[in-house]
């Protein structure tokens, strides 16, 4: 038990620490520059700093073969917090590039300690029980570090300052270094390491002909509808989640009730539905989940889109707009266990020595079309305004709930059907 504790402390504060460049850049920056007076399209633009994230595919093996996961989270947490020191010193009023420089390299160095932490995790978490125990720590890790940067530090930023805040995350990272460099739980890495050393020697026949590793990941069965649907299953709820805070910021709240409202309280109902994502599973099949979940999404979509046409402030506009970053946050986050499932049902159809490779492909693509369509966001409502693009943002929604149903019916999800207990 106490063995197991220490893994989930260990996992846990490290998805914590990752998840703190994603809070930084999802809630507290556009909100910060918003506010500073920047459009939405230089706002929406920030998303590309995210690229980093789409290109780990490339440097995964590299992390898997040189040197031991406690070293590269070790180097990585600590090339945070010399970040975090760097941008103590800028000003994002007078010196935007170099805020994004800072961010790029943040988000740089939390895609590779991303590959180590999940190294990490597959040789530390041992039986069904374990898996889902980390899977949890994982999630809730994750987020929580997002609520703290996106929601914590945008409540007190006004009163503390932009210096003091990145200081306090410039302690934070090195007190996580000093504690992975230390941590008992890796032990026995360096051990398993040299064990591994020599039949990883052998395993590069495959690496040589890069060609042939595609066409067994595009054979697998189910990979094309899972493409697209990972590509795509975002777009409308990505665009409002990214926009609903700004257009509340120009019209009904301030920067601190923005973060408190969406970086924590909002965020905490993401955190329940990733949680009941799970529970769920266990009772029903994937694909009934889906296709029921989606179409709340696309309900929850014209509720929220039906509070752009109220513009004057009042307390009853700010309890309906809560209520509707609620709801989609929740649903956003039950939403994003079930495509985690579908990617890995997926990727189980494959052969075992392409499985890493396939669910790696698979996870690129996901966040490919989050950040393609983030960065657009700004664009499509500084050019056509908020009310007709979230119909926009609605009819993407709708598009993939009905993608997705066609498949639970007679598609890729079909095989996932399986009989409800009885209630």
């Amino acid at each position: 038990m106490w063995i197991m504790n220490d893994k989930l402390v260990f996992l846990g504060l490290l998805y914590f620490v990752q998840g703190i460049p994603y809070g930084l850049q999802s809630s507290l920056l556009p909100v910060y520059l918003r506010g500073a007076g920047h459009s939405l399209t230089r706002i929406g633009l920030t998303k590309i700093l995210y690229f980093p994230w789409v290109l780990k595919v490339l440097w995964a093996p590299l992390v898997d073969r040189v040197a031991t996961k406690r070293r590269w989270l070790v180097a990585t947490v600590s090339g945070l917090a010399l970040t975090c020191l760097s941008s103590a010193a800028l000003a994002p009023e007078a010196h935007i590039w170099g805020v994004a420089g800072t961010l790029l390299a943040m988000n740089t160095l939390a895609s590779v300690q991303d590959i180590a932490v999940d190294g990490a995790a597959v040789g530390l978490l041992k039986g069904r029980g374990e898996l889902g125990l980390g899977n949890t720590a994982q999630v809730v890790g994750y987020k929580a570090g997002s609520v703290f940067a996106g929601g914590g530090l945008l409540a007190v930023i006004d009163v503390a300052g932009w210096s003091w805040m990145f200081m306090l995350l410039t302690f934070v990272y090195a007190g996580v270094a000093l504690f992975v460099w230390g941590a008992p739980v890796l032990d026995d890495e360096a051990i398993k390491v040299q064990q591994t050393d020599g039949s990883r020697r052998g395993q590069t026949s495959d690496a040589m002909r890069p060609w042939t590793v595609w066409r067994k990941l595009l054979a697998v069965p189910g990979t094309t509808w899972t493409v697209l649907y990972v590509l795509t299953y975002k777009l409308g709820e990505q665009g409002a989640v990214t926009m609903f805070p700004l257009f509340l910021l120009d019209h009904h709240m301030t920067a601190r009730e923005l973060g408190f409202w969406n970086g924590v309280v909002a965020m905490g109902f993401s955190i329940c539905g990733s949680s009941l994502g799970g529970l769920l599973l266990a009772q029903f099949s994937i694909g009934s989940l889906m296709r029921r979940v989606f179409v709340l999404r696309t309900i929850s979509m014209v509720f929220q889109s039906s509070l752009l046409t109220v513009l004057e402030p009042s307390p009853l506009m700010k309890a309906m707009a809560v209520l509707s970053m609620s709801i989609q946050h929740f649903l956003g986050g039950l939403i994003t266990t079930l495509t985690f499932t579908t990617m890995m049902h997926c990727t189980q159809r494959a052969e075992e020595s392409i499985q890493a490779t396939h669910y790696s492909f698979l996870a690129t693509l996901e966040v490919l079309g989050k950040l393609t369509f983030s960065a657009l966001a700004g664009g499509v409502v500084d050019t056509f305004g908020f009310q007709v693009s979230f119909l926009f943002f609605l009819t993407l929604s709708a598009g993939t709930a009905l993608h997705v149903w066609t498949a639970t019916l007679t598609g890729a999800l079909r095989e996932h059907q399986i009989k409800e207990p009885p209630k």
